[in-house]
């Protein structure tokens, strides 16, 4: 037994939903599929009634007055004129087959058959109610997923703060944290879609990628604590022409390596690395260790260790802007609900500006 043909145009605001009601009778089971729609937007009632009609508005109907037993108090209820009520219970009784209540001019009771039809039909309408709220929910973006990228030392401030003020926000929201993702890489991967939200520095040139700056970095220079320039108060660039560096890999997306390389060569020398290092603690360790010098980034001066000392650069700071960067065409409901978080949790730093990087005269 089918009831409610779907219609053949649906639209963007129709929710097509398919519930499997099982009905408990006397000798014998029987299987209901109802099949109705529910239009986000009203749509006028009719009087219209046929083979296979069964809708939402009949299953409520139902509901109200079996757990009222009076029409009028259902009709209420409903916030509905009685006789409309009473023609939808009608008409439901006409497609099922069966009588769901005893009724006089004094009483209405259910009978066998309309107890068995009363506790699967809540749950029916019960688990709408669920999707309709979960559907809501995900529209605003407080269920989903969302991918972020990060370096690691860098956001040791910034990533715990933002992750706290998500969960806080949209606790049933997933985030999935992809670590050791350096900036340059991690802008590739909002470009082509792998990361939802990443940790970046600026320049952003990929198209179609979107960003906010929500930090500014300073450069700053490490070295062993028993090196001859750690007397000094700052360092000047020029100084460490001859210095080995310990630094992130060629090639392999940091910004803060292309940084010191940048600001090295606007001195007049090309930095010699002599180790490289995935990350920032172990770069700093080697530092310590003695292995070389390192020019950084004022975020990871937590890391603290025996034998290694931050200096200032000499001169003007030498400043980078830390952003986070998504797809501006990215459809996600889940993203838009953090980057609405972003904004109160990562604030737009209002610093000074930047200062220039001047080639030395050849």
């Amino acid at each position: 037994m089918t009831f409610g043909d779907a219609d053949s145009d649906t639209d963007a605001d129709t929710v097509l939903l398919t519930a499997c009601v099982l009905v408990a009778l006397p000798f014998q089971r029987l299987l209901i599929a109802v099949q109705y729609q529910i239009k986000v937007e009203s749509r006028p009632q009719t009087n219209e009634w046929g083979p296979g009609r069964m809708e939402l508005r009949h299953l409520t109907a139902f509901t109200a007055v079996a757990e009222e037993l009076h029409f009028g108090r259902a009709a209420k209820r409903l916030q509905m004129a009685q006789p409309p009520l009473s023609q939808q219970i009608r008409q439901l009784e006409k497609e099922l087959g069966v009588q769901l209540f005893e009724r006089n001019t004094r009483s209405v009771r259910l009978t066998s058959a309309g107890e068995s039809f009363l506790e699967p039909v809540r749950t029916v309408l019960d688990d709408l109610d669920t999707a309709v709220r979960a559907a809501k929910a995900a529209g605003r973006g407080e269920f989903g997923r969302v991918t972020i990228g990060f370096a690691g030392a860098s956001s040791h401030e910034t990533l715990p703060r933002l992750t706290r003020a998500i969960r806080a926000a949209h606790p049933a929201l997933e985030l999935v944290m992809k670590g050791q993702t350096y900036a340059n890489v991690a802008l590739d991967r909002v470009a082509d879609g792998t990361l939802d939200l990443g940790f970046v520095r600026l320049p952003v040139t990929q198209p179609g990628v979107a960003y906010r700056v929500i930090d500014e970095e300073e450069l700053l220079c490490a070295l062993p604590s028993d090196h001859r320039l750690a007397a000094l108060d700052e360092i000047p660039i020029d100084v460490l022409a001859e210095e080995p560096f310990v630094s992130f890999p060629a090639n392999a997306g940091s910004t803060v390596r292309d940084a010191m390389v940048e600001t090295c060569e606007a001195a007049g020398f090309n930095p010699r690395v002599v180790q490289e290092a995935p990350d920032s603690y172990t770069i700093l360790a080697l530092v310590a260790a003695g292995v070389g010098v390192t020019l950084t980034v004022s975020s990871v001066r937590h890391i603290q260790q025996t034998g290694l000392v931050y200096r200032p650069l000499a001169g003007p700071p030498i400043r980078r802007q830390a952003a986070l960067a998504w797809r501006a065409d990215n459809p996600s409901a889940a993203l838009r609900a953090v980057l609405a978080v972003c904004e109160d949790a990562l604030p737009t730093p209002e610093g000074p500006p930047r200062r220039p990087l001047r080639r030395h005269p050849s």
